[in-house]
């Protein structure tokens, strides 16, 4: 009953600021980086086969041309999957796998982000992009570049999906293994933890330990997470004592079940403690709000509340539905988005091990502009936000909370039927949703 209370109380949220960094941004490769990585995208044909000429791919959502072509002549600047707010007005932020999938990946170089938000000119400005290696040999399996002189990471070899940025570097959230991945301030791997709840060990397709049997009739390794089920979310605690991974899909316990909490699919959340980079054995339930697929962002407001996004599948407003979902069409929406929320919540002592409370929710598809604070997207007097993933949110000061996109380019087409969504990143006055209790 307090799952179905909280999907039922909505809290206003007003529009004070929008700012776009456009779909083709590129930047450059270092200068280091082998041939390889100064070209990205190359292997997003639908056969896998390597593309050698620029711009010759389409990007596609669905049937529908995003109005981008692949390979790119650089590295997107892209795929936001995660914000902390440093407090000054700038932002750390990440780019995550690439193009989708571990397959495709393999020229994407994973990077993180400095970036600053002028809220006044709608504009966001790149600062510094901290680009991902392993020089060490930390990662537990063959990187892409296992022989090159500089070990840079690529979509192939992890999928960072959440930052917290911390005193000597980065902790981030990782999808393939799942893993919780440690970084130096210039972007050094030094620590990969797998990933344990409740004693068992929670493995994805995507992890590389899996081994497939030289013989059909032996039976294929054991995992417990759908493909891009692993750490969609990571939070840290207010004292820094504690990270907090917030799986995007539920653990199966068997082939037929996921685990549940209130009636519905619930995701983990499962505690790490940062000094000895070990799971506690606390968790908590996620559990989905009906329509609900997956969540997009997680992090603490206080020892106990924590701002979750959730979501659908769904992208596009609803006036321009297909007909029929299961035929579609270049000029429509296949799945128009019904389920972008924020969530508070509230993980206590007293809830361990069991479902967290949802508070309330904002919903991003209905957002109040009275003051006509959208640069695009939304009609007079209301702002939505219909992208298939929304994986961003993180509060700025006591009424305010920021909340952005990742616009999976060129492949998301949310805003617009016919042209790639942009990085949008939106200022929300949400006083009475962060004082609820």
């Amino acid at each position: 009953m307090a799952t179905a209370r909280a999907d039922d109380r909505p809290f206003p949220a007003k529009l004070a600021g929008q700012a776009v960094l456009p779909a083709d941004t590129i930047i450059k490769a270092p200068a280091d980086a082998p041939e390889h990585l100064q070209t990205s995208g190359k292997f997003t044909t639908a056969d896998r086969k390597r593309a050698t000429a620029l711009a010759t791919v389409p990007g596609k959502d669905g049937v529908r041309p995003t109005g981008l072509s692949l390979p790119f002549d650089g590295q997107p600047m892209q795929g936001f999957s995660g914000i902390k707010s440093v407090g000054d007005g700038t932002f750390w932020t990440l780019s995550d796998n690439g193009f989708g999938s571990k397959l495709n990946s393999s020229d994407a170089m994973l990077m993180l982000h400095h970036i600053r938000i002028d809220w006044a000119d709608g504009t966001v400005t790149p600062l510094e992009t901290v680009f991902l290696s392993d020089p060490d040999r930390k990662a537990p399996f063959p990187i892409v570049l296992e022989g090159a002189a500089k070990r840079y990471l690529t979509g192939a070899d992890f999928d960072i999906e959440s930052i917290q940025p911390v005193a000597d570097g980065f902790v981030i959230g990782e999808e393939f293994g799942p893993w919780v991945l440690k970084f130096t301030r210039d972007g050094h791997l030094t620590d990969v933890v797998p990933t344990v709840s409740e004693a068992t060990p929670v493995t994805s397709p995507d992890n590389p330990v899996l081994t497939v049997p030289a013989d059909p009739s032996k039976p294929m390794p054991a995992f417990n997470l759908k493909r891009s089920g692993g750490f969609e979310g990571l939070a840290l605690s207010p004292d820094g004592t504690k990270f907090y991974g917030l799986l995007e899909g539920p653990i199966w316990t068997d082939k037929a079940t996921v685990e549940q909490a209130d009636g519905h699919p619930a995701l983990r959340i499962l505690e790490l403690d940062a000094a000895s980079k070990a799971w506690t054995g606390r968790s908590w339930l996620y559990p989905l709000a009906a329509g609900g697929e997956a969540i997009g962002d997680f992090n603490m407001l206080d020892d106990k509340t924590a701002l979750v996004i959730e979501r659908d599948n769904g992208a596009g407003t609803p006036d321009k539905a297909c007909a029929d979902p299961k035929a579609p069409k270049p000029d429509c929406f296949a799945t128009p988005a019904k389920v972008k929320r924020v969530y508070k919540i509230e993980m206590s002592a007293a809830n361990v091990g069991k479902a967290v409370r949802k508070i309330g929710y904002i919903d991003l598809l209905n957002i109040a502009d009275p003051d006509g604070k959208n640069r695009q997207g939304g009609t007079k007097g209301v702002y939505g936000m219909p992208f298939v993933t929304i994986e961003n949110v993180d509060r700025i000061d006591e009424t305010h909370i920021v909340v952005g996109n990742d616009n999976n380019l060129p492949f998301s087409a949310g805003r617009a039927l016919d042209k790639a969504d942009d990085n949008e990143f939106v200022l929300l006055d949400v006083a009475e949703f962060l004082k609820a209790e």
